[in-house]
């Protein structure tokens, strides 16, 4: 399985939404993290068509998180930039090649599809696991007490 790039700077983004007071300017969130704004600005786009942001217009606009961390699970996260297909896709090669097995004898899916999909699943329930909140507290537990509302602190000085 591979995540891309933008799961993980979304989640970074998500997490320091939670010390805003005010919206954040994509621009102040890549700055932040010193990543490309355009990138940046298309995983926010995702995250604001799955509902976990909103962007706020104006002259004191920007991002903000549309319920609270506890409620915003990784899962979300990554679905939402990622998508929500499988990590697996199964073709069916087992009805394939000169001893392919009939279509009527492939009542359930191949051992190999079963553990691909058990496998997922049990990915999926991980992530589900874990909030957004959780992450932030795992930031502090890194970094201190101080860390989060430094960044905050950061985020509402504005450029």
């Amino acid at each position: 399985m591979k995540i891309s790039g933008g799961v993980e700077w979304a989640l970074h983004c998500c997490v320091v939404l939670t010390t805003a007071r005010e919206p954040v300017p994509a621009a102040r969130l890549a700055e932040l993290h010193d990543v490309s704004p355009s990138y940046l600005a298309k995983q926010l786009q995702a995250l604001s068509r799955a509902g976990l942001v909103q962007s706020v217009q104006g002259k004191a606009g920007g991002y903000v998180l549309t319920r609270p961390p506890e409620q915003i699970t990784v899962l979300d996260v990554v679905t939402a930039v990622d998508g929500a297909q499988p990590a697996f896709t199964c073709t069916e090669i087992r009805r394939r090649g000169p001893l392919a097995t009939p279509p009527e004898a492939c009542t359930r899916p191949c051992a190999i599809t079963r553990a691909m999909a058990g496998a997922d699943a049990a990915w999926r329930a991980s992530l589900r696991g874990i909030s957004v909140a959780d992450l932030a507290a795992e930031v502090t537990g890194d970094y201190g007490p101080a860390a989060l509302p430094a960044i905050g602190a950061w985020l509402n000085a504005g450029p």
